[in-house]
């Protein structure tokens, strides 16, 4: 979702400045070939990469997912590989993505749009009568639109509200849940989903705060906090980004949609997910070598393990080539990790 922005986002109509941003998908050519199955897409002839030209196309039906719509840098690339009678469903909890994914909709009839959480995939689908899709696809990382956009509150370097919610339409802010929580338990989100070393000296200065109305305000809190700062990074970096997961369910949600691809994926069916940081990471590459290998926790103490379902082929893993890092900074700790679906039937549960 790490795309670029050209204008003001704070300027202006909010859905009319989103329509208008500059798309800049990292790894968008191979996420795309991966969800596919393919190695690589055809080459453009046009000067347009996303062009629609069908001599470049593909032209492969099917029902795809886009979990992660973003600002539609990927599904549009998807699309153009697409055949007439293919479906796409794109997710997203972002009002303002789902403004831009309901626009394009209105243009392309195989879109259907969900303003919901990759979470509810299966339920989500099952409510357009779509048991199983050919391919799922999502890119995790937060958009720059969201983060550039300080009314938002992701972001450290703008002034805004501290909200931090993905759908700004439920659930409580940043700004509500710091006015009541306690030391301890803040402390505790900053280190596990932060991975902030300093993170109960931070908390304690953070719930000395009079109020909680002003990003600006917090990130200079928790630079004076912060007593080892790492060069070249903001001090409020890990502390905001823990917030920001917490008050989401990031990795809550990434867990359940993981566990939902299974079933939802045909046989043959494809999974790719691009990351951002090592939490997320980490899941995924967990996930893939489980249900690849057929190898679980439960079982590492048994005398004779039982033997378990291979759910997905051998995982890979792709980052941004140099050009792509030297093009667009944003895409220099992302990772795509990609697996095929196996013919083994789905079983609920592994415990027999």
């Amino acid at each position: 979702m790490e795309d670029i922005s050209v204008q003001d986002p704070n300027q202006g109509d909010k859905v009319s400045d989103e329509l208008s941003f500059v798309h800049d998908a990292v790894l968008l050519q191979e996420a795309v070939a991966a969800v596919l199955g393919v190695n690589a897409l055809p080459k453009q002839t046009g000067s347009d990469e996303q062009s629609s030209d069908r001599q470049n196309s593909l032209q492969i039906s099917g029902i795809y997912v886009d979990a992660t719509f973003g600002r539609g840098g990927h599904s549009r690339l998807l699309l153009s590989q697409l055949a007439d009678d293919a479906t796409l469903i794109v997710f997203d909890k972002d009002p303002t993505a789902i403004a831009v994914a309901r626009e394009l909709a209105t243009t392309d009839s195989r879109v259907k749009v969900v303003h919901d959480s990759f979470a509810t995939l299966t339920d989500s689908l099952a409510a357009m009568g779509i048991m199983q899709v050919d391919g799922l696809m999502a890119d995790l990382g937060i958009s720059s639109p969201q983060i550039d956009d300080g009314s938002r509150g992701f972001s450290f370097m703008r002034d805004g509200a501290v909200d931090m919610r993905m759908d700004t339409s439920r659930g409580q802010s940043v700004a509500e849940w710091l006015e009541k929580v306690d030391d301890e338990t803040l402390a505790n989100v900053l280190y596990e989903f932060g991975e902030e070393r300093h993170s109960r000296r931070i908390a304690r200065a953070i719930k000395q705060m009079e109020s909680y109305k002003s990003t600006l305000e917090l990130a200079e809190v928790i630079k004076v906090a912060h007593p080892n700062w790492q060069r070249g990074k903001h001090p409020a970096t890990q502390s905001f980004q823990a917030m920001r997961i917490f008050i989401n369910n990031e990795l809550g949600d990434v867990d359940d949609f993981l566990e939902q691809s299974i079933p939802i994926l045909k046989s043959g069916g494809q999974l790719a997910v691009i990351s951002f940081h090592s939490l997320e990471d980490r899941r995924i590459k967990q996930f893939l070598q489980r249900h690849s290998k057929g190898q679980y926790p439960e079982d590492e103490n048994l005398p004779m393990p039982p033997n378990r379902p291979r759910y997905f082929s051998k995982p890979k893993r792709v980052g941004p080539s140099k050009a792509e890092v030297s093009h667009n900074p944003r895409s220099r700790s992302a990772w795509l990790r990609l697996a095929t679906r196996t013919d083994t039937d789905y079983q609920q549960t592994l415990k027999q």
